[in-house]
């Protein structure tokens, strides 16, 4: 069903938290950069954003520090790190 509506499912994951697997962010597969997540999450989050840390498929090592650029796979986990 995701694959055939084009979303990808992408999981939260809050410091020094467990990843939140009940409630994804759904993106669209056509904008799944993690500037697309952090705007779906939040308009102010881009502007603070210093970098994530992500999990899953999309990335070589677990976890890896990434930028905005970095496009998501589907059932990534995601972590946020705001400018201080």
């Amino acid at each position: 069903m995701w694959e055939y509506l084009k979303l990808t499912r992408i999981y939260t994951k809050p410091k020094g938290q467990l990843p939140d697997y009940q409630s994804p962010v759904v993106l669209h597969t056509d904008r799944r950069s993690i500037e697309d997540f952090c705007n779906k999450l939040h308009r102010t989050i881009a502007k603070e954003f210093k970098y994530a840390l992500v999990w899953g498929s999309s990335v070589k090592h677990q976890p890896q520090k990434v930028g905005k650029e970095h496009v998501l796979n589907d059932e990534d986990v995601v972590q946020i790190v705001k400018k201080v």
